[in-house]
């Protein structure tokens, strides 16, 4: 039987580094299936030969951002014995950068995750989206730095935390005909709202695969056609209402909405300064 690929991720910090740099290299083999283990908080020699070893067994190839000089030239020396095949991401770029700057790298795991102000910001833009998702807090609207509002799987919540991760606390409602609009999403500045929409057909499909993904068979009020027409045609004449700007979801990926949003909230930040 053929061995699944695998690829290690290794480091001595938490390894998202070296994992989303995996993740975006597996995503050009979307013809294969490729394993990934990673494996994070690598503080010792031991802990290295076991991976190694495991790696040779599985025919696996090896990536890390180890940063500790020890640990990184344990990892050459034994990978090299077991023929191993390996990257690392951080070595070139510290070789890089140090020749145009006249400091010495610190040297030291986990840099990227200081617990800062930075990394505060984060933290309470991401339980701030968590708090006031889905509507179920209006409070929330007039707090927040952008408000997103949609049909149903317009991609409100993932947006709202891709968004947070970026330090944005984003608030989202769900329009639905038969609801009435809260009264404090009229609170809130026209410039800070964001309507979201998309093509029904498009809906359609997306809708109807998580009723699948729900086990659910046969046709619903939700995926119906003329129904979300309906929902849209109602969601387009609240936006005109509220004077919005307004984003077409159709065929973008959550990434690429989420930067025009970013552009928007920056340009307004700009323009209305502390108001903002």
């Amino acid at each position: 039987m053929k061995k699944m690929p695998t690829v290690y991720v290794i480091s001595d910090s938490l390894g998202e580094t070296a994992e989303s740099v995996t993740k975006a290299t597996i995503s050009q083999f979307d013809q294969e299936t490729i394993d990934i283990v990673r494996v994070p908080y690598v503080r010792h020699v031991d802990q290295i030969r076991n991976i190694i070893k495991d790696a040779a067994a599985a025919g696996a190839v090896v990536c890390h951002t180890l940063v500790s000089k020890e640990l990184r030239d344990a990892f050459e020396k034994l990978a090299h014995e077991q023929h191993v095949t390996y990257v690392d991401i951080m070595g070139p770029m510290l070789d890089a950068v140090g020749s145009i700057v006249t400091t010495e790298p610190r040297m030291k795991p986990g840099m990227v995750h200081r617990l800062d102000q930075e990394y505060f910001k984060k933290v309470e833009a991401i339980e701030f989206a968590v708090k006031y998702d889905d509507g179920k807090n209006p409070a929330g609207f007039t707090k927040a730095d952008v408000v997103l509002i949609g049909v149903s799987r317009t991609s409100k919540t993932p947006l709202s935390m891709y968004l947070a991760h970026k330090k944005i606390k984003a608030a989202n409602l769900p329009l639905v005909p038969e609801v009435s609009l809260p009264e404090e999403i009229f609170q809130v500045p026209p410039y800070k709202i964001i309507g979201l929409i998309i093509d029904p057909y498009k809906l359609n499909t997306i809708r109807s695969e998580r009723m699948r993904a729900l086990g659910f068979s046969g046709t619903a009020n939700y995926t119906d056609i003329a129904r979300i027409e309906d929902e849209l045609a109602y969601a387009r004449e609240v936006m005109r209402q509220l004077h919005c700007v307004v984003i077409d979801v159709s065929n973008k990926a959550i990434e690429e909405t989420a930067g025009k949003i970013m552009d928007i909230v920056q340009r307004n930040q700009q323009i209305y300064g502390d108001k903002y």
